[in-house]
């Protein structure tokens, strides 16, 4: 009698799954640090697949490098989120050869949110050529904002005097003791630690971003005004897309993360209403450029083929954006 009670339960969970086309294997997501957006993101999903009966297991991690490794090669992890201009940086800076092929693969689940370039240097700097012999602080190699730093000065052809690869705390301590003329740091705004330590008193301003060839591989943003009490007037800069990710499988997984999009994609509203406020400027619609959506999530999303003659062979659509922009 047990045994035929259990092989009932079984036959009820399978046709669960079946009937309203949910996820049979437990999936994975790499987001960042615990305290940073790309984690709570991941928390609201897990959240929401709880909700449909869906375990997705949520992992921190060092950043955007990281996280197209583990895509491909972490057992259980299908999905991660990255900053849009990980793999231009991988095409063009990075020199391991296997993180190259894996990028190659690397596909757009959905675009997500923006995340602002942050140029905070001091009086008399005025624009991004302005850096030009100047000793400027791109952050901690590996992290997002050091691949993006680097990345904007590989597409300008702007030579800093020195690069120095430090953390942002340390990076604001030198640029207050005018150790150094400028930083980055790329998160969406308001920045805490701009906004807790940095004063006027301080004679520092954020520097816009407009350079054009910056601008062929970036979004225009937007710093309003008085987002810092030290900062009286709006900076336009340029924006990084965070970018949920998986890789090209083909067959293995391809069906559970086309039906986890379509899921994520149904309960938006769910989203906007529980989740973190970034939700909100969320557009799953939003044509990026360079990125190529996963067939399998167009599929089950029920959009036709993307057409693949739009690039050559064998070659990453953002690297390609990327030698068209210089």
């Amino acid at each position: 009698m047990r045994y035929i009670f259990k092989v009932f339960i079984l036959i009820l969970v399978i046709s669960g799954i079946l009937l309203n086309g949910c996820i049979a294997a437990d999936l994975g997501i790499i987001t960042g640090g615990e305290k940073g957006t790309y984690y709570q993101f991941g928390l609201n999903l897990k959240e929401l697949m709880a909700t449909k009966g869906i375990s997705l297991n949520v992992y921190p991690s060092n950043g955007s490098i990281e996280n197209i490794n583990a895509v491909y090669k972490r057992p259980g992890i299908q999905l991660g989120i990255v900053q849009s201009d990980v793999l231009a940086f991988v095409g063009k800076i990075q020199s391991d050869l296997e993180l190259k092929r894996i990028a190659k693969k690397i596909k757009m689940v959905f675009p997500l949110y923006n995340e602002e370039i942050h140029l905070l240097g001091r009086s008399g700097i005025n624009d991004f050529d302005g850096l030009a012999d100047k000793r400027v602080a791109v952050g901690e190699e590996g992290s997002g904002t050091y691949l993006t730093a680097k990345l904007l000065f590989e597409i300008t052809e702007i030579v800093p005097q020195e690069m120095l690869t430090i953390g942002r705390e340390e990076a604001l301590s030198q640029l207050k003791a005018g150790k150094i003329d400028a930083m980055f740091y790329v998160a969406g705004y308001p920045v805490k630690l701009f906004a807790d330590d940095v004063s006027e008193k301080d004679g520092l301003e954020l520097i816009p971003i407009t350079h054009k060839n910056i601008l062929e591989f970036y979004p225009q943003g937007e710093i309003p005004q008085n987002t810092y009490r030290w900062q009286k007037q709006a900076v336009k800069t340029a924006a990084v897309k965070a970018v949920l990710v998986s890789y090209d499988y083909k067959t293995t997984n391809c069906d559970s993360v086309g039906k986890f999009a379509k899921l994520v994609a149904e309960n938006m509203p769910w989203l906007t209403q529980h989740g973190h406020p970034k939700w909100k400027f969320v557009d799953f619609n939003y044509s990026l450029k360079g990125w190529e959506q996963y067939s399998c999530v167009r599929k089950y999303l029920g959009k036709p083929a993307a057409d693949s003659n739009k690039q050559s062979p064998g070659e990453n659509p953002v690297w390609r954006v990327v030698k068209e922009s210089l």
